[in-house]
């Protein structure tokens, strides 16, 4: 069913489109775009990648402009013809396969599925007409990091974006002699949605437009919605203005009268504690700077991230994969504190960040893999300022770790508690700047106590049975959350050893294997089971949960967007004992491959099947397994097919979802030839596809890699060198890697 609804969506995409071009009155026409300003790795960039594609299995990224990990992604909203709204479409309020605009929100999540968001939404009119939505062509659209630009046909404007961290900055050049005019939806929202409360005023004597709205959507409307607040001013005086009201929805109309060849710049800083800071973010950031100057600004901003990693390649493509996904790793987590040190905690109040900056909007099931290792690594202060952030986070919430904080509370996305992973994890590779007898404390918590799991995961019972019960009233999920708990109470026990905890460590080691409670040893996968230890009849590995909607109350409902194969490999915390459960390494190893030889045959299909599908995250680690099952060359194998199939330049250049940069990073790594063993301080060996790169490593120390003979065919190690020492195994230490020097390998066209 749910298949037959998604080709239909997507022919329903290519009929607006068409649509559009017939009927749509006002066309676009081809104008000549400025060039956006090219910095020497931001010129690599492509923020078009992932816009586009199948409709929810595409990457859900955004064009808009914005610095790194900063508070405004400031963009194009778009819609199908007459404002036409499906869900999941496009949840970063951008997908490329739209061919009307709403007008220009100041923030989105990135890649995620969540529709959050959007607000204080600008829309450009002229003369007497309503804002509407306005048409456009991609041939008249152009973006590069920090900016953002395209020709209105319908509105006669070249429409611009850039920004910093908490403002954002519109250009609208108008080529008609209609009166211009902006107007800014206070309570605008991502999807369908309203934001409530919305307040506006105008101050004639300074020019300063001030609001401020209860933001909705589909994350925010979990915890009562989040407070936004905005100060705004133009560089042209105001004709007269309109401030509207009706149905709940509040505007302003501003009129500048006739700006013919002429533009007009609005400046807008946002905030989540209040408008007076709102006005200082906003003042702090742009006094004395026009448009340009911001956008300058920003570019350097993204040049100086970007350059952590410099690498080297004859192929164009890969150096512009690898830097968009190094850029889509830091879109998020969000910058929530203002110049003044003032964020909104979890308990709605503000509070001051010490010696830190709060950050909010983590994907945590999905980040936790790899762009927090990758954080580890080149950007130890926004890891840093992550873990103070969940620290506070869990004091300012209640006592609990989020899952998914979004803005200012806990969104409860997904399951499980994945913050245990990023904690450990930090700890382990030496960061150490946060309270992390404060965080031990909460990973407990979470751990022991059903409220931090929202109450609908069963903790009791999973701590209770030492696995949860598949037929008891309410439970969902049974298989994965048990996998998860597992993995995140393992994550408690190696902090627990590391802090000199032996009872706690004890504890924890014993529930982390409770993982094998749900392996069936006669169909070898893990399997729902009932309270009186049965293992359910009804057992199929190909039901997705996403796709087969019809069978999934028999089958599939003891998983989380996927199947039981996909759940197959997901004791990242100890493999050795999970590939003993299937009897072999030769016969694990044969299943695995199986797996991998499944994937769908295009990347990001309409339905990704229930072989490997990198675009979700229990399976993304998969083809590294090979390597402690002895078949290092199938690792190499199946990473470089991975690298060289599932992204790619395109529109549709990612296979699922980036969900915060997850997917992205996993190319980042593989790229360079290591990979993180979450929750650990290991990295597998694996096979780049660069010819060199060099990375900025946080401690000021630089790691050199080489792959000597790299190319499409040769894509197998026979060995690897760090500092001149034979690598023993498949694993390099987190401490290895910091301390800088030459990982080297040696590549060939024969399997070793």
């Amino acid at each position: 069913m749910w298949k037959i609804i998604r080709i239909f969506v997507s022919v329903f995409v290519a009929f607006e489109t068409l649509f559009t071009g017939i009927f749509g009155g006002v066309m676009p026409k081809s104008v000549d775009m400025p060039e956006a300003t090219a910095g020497e790795y931001t010129k690599y960039v492509d923020p078009f990648i992932g816009t586009g594609g199948t409709p929810w299995t595409c990457g859900m990224v955004s064009p808009a402009a914005t610095v790194p990990f900063g508070a405004v992604r400031l963009g194009p909203d778009t819609t199908f013809l007459g404002g036409i709204y499906i869900t999941k479409m496009n949840t970063s309020g951008y997908y490329y396969e739209q061919a009307h605009i709403k007008g220009f929100s100041h923030s989105r999540l990135s890649g995620t599925g969540a529709e959050d968001y959007s607000h204080f939404r600008v829309t450009p009119a002229i003369g007497d007409n309503k804002p509407a939505v306005m048409t456009y062509s991609h041939s008249d659209e152009t973006a590069a990091p920090g900016y953002y630009a395209v020709y209105l046909p319908t509105v006669g404007c070249l429409a611009e974006m850039t920004a910093d961290t908490h403002t954002g900055i519109h250009r609208y050049t108008f080529d008609t002699d209609k009166d211009a005019r902006l107007y800014i939806d206070v309570t605008s929202a991502n999807s369908n949605k309203t934001s409530k409360d919305g307040k506006v005023s105008y101050d004639k004597e300074t020019g300063i437009i001030t609001g401020s709205c209860i933001l909705d959507g589909q994350f925010a409307g979990r915890f009562d919605g989040l407070p936004a607040y905005f100060a705004a001013v133009a560089d042209k005086p105001v004709k007269s203005f309109e401030i509207k009201e009706e149905d709940g929805k509040v505007g302003i109309d501003l009129n500048f009268g006739e700006l013919k060849d002429e533009s007009v710049e609005l400046k807008m800083g946002i905030s989540y504690v209040s408008v007076e800071n709102a006005l200082l973010n906003l003042k702090e950031e742009t006094d004395g700077k026009n448009f340009d100057a911001v956008r300058e600004k920003a570019v350097k901003s993204w040049d100086e991230r970007l350059s952590t990693i410099k690498i080297a390649s004859d192929d164009d493509e890969i150096k512009t994969v690898f830097y968009t996904a190094l850029y889509h790793a830091m879109i998020m987590p969000t910058d929530f504190t203002d110049v003044n040190g003032e964020y909104l905690g979890f308990d709605k109040q503000a509070h001051t960040a010490e010696g830190f900056t709060y950050r909010t909007d983590m994907s945590l099931w999905d980040t936790c893999r790899t762009t927090h290792p990758l954080y580890t690594l080149i950007a130890q202060d926004i890891q840093t300022d992550c873990l103070n952030s969940l620290v506070n986070m869990a004091q300012q919430g209640g006592g609990n770790l989020p899952r998914w904080p979004m803005g200012a509370g806990y969104s409860s996305s997904m399951f499980g508690d994945s913050a245990n992973i990023v904690i450990a994890e930090s700890y382990l590779k030496g960061i150490t700047d946060f309270d992390v007898e404060a965080a031990y404390e909460a990973m407990k918590y979470s751990s022991e106590n059903a409220v931090s799991r929202a109450g609908r995961e069963n903790i009791e019972l999973y701590n209770q049975y030492g696995y949860i019960p598949n037929d008891i009233e309410g439970v969902r999920k049974s298989v994965a959350c048990t996998l998860e708990y597992a993995w995140q109470d393992a994550a408690i026990a190696s902090l627990a050893k590391t802090l000199g905890k032996e009872d706690d460590f004890k504890r924890y080691t014993e529930k982390s294997m409770y993982y094998k409670n749900v392996f069936n040893p006669e169909t070898k996968y893990f399997q729902a089971r009932n309270a009186d230890g049965s293992f359910v009849w009804n057992f199929s590995p190909y039901i997705t949960e996403f796709y087969d909607a019809v069978m999934i109350k028999k089958f599939a409902n003891c998983y989380s967007e996927g199947s039981a194969r996909h759940w197959r490999w997901a004791a990242q915390h100890d493999i050795e004992g999970m590939i003993e459960l299937f009897g072999s390494e030769e016969y694990f190893v044969s299943e695995l491959e199986d797996f991998m030889e499944d994937a769908s045959l295009t990347r990001a299909a309409i339905d990704p099947g229930h072989g490997y599908w990198i675009g979700n995250q229990h399976d993304i680690h998969t083809p590294y397994l090979f390597n402690n099952a002895g078949r290092p060359d199938l690792t190499q194998k199946w990473v470089r097919w991975t690298l060289k199939n599932r992204f790619s330049d395109d529109i549709n250049g990612l296979d699922g979802n980036d969900d915060g940069g997850t997917t992205s990073t996993w190319y980042v790594f593989s790229a360079l030839g290591f990979y993180p063993l979450a929750g650990t301080d290991k990295y597998w060996v694996g096979s780049p596809n660069v010819d060199s790169a060099e990375i900025a490593l946080s401690n000021g120390n630089t790691l050199k890699i080489t792959a000597n003979n790299q190319s499409d065919k040769n894509i197998y190690v026979s060995s690897v060198t760090l500092n001149g020492k034979a690598v023993d195994g498949f694993y390099v230490t987190h401490e290895q890697l910091m301390n800088g020097g030459e990982l080297v390998f040696n590549m060939t066209d024969k399997a070793n």
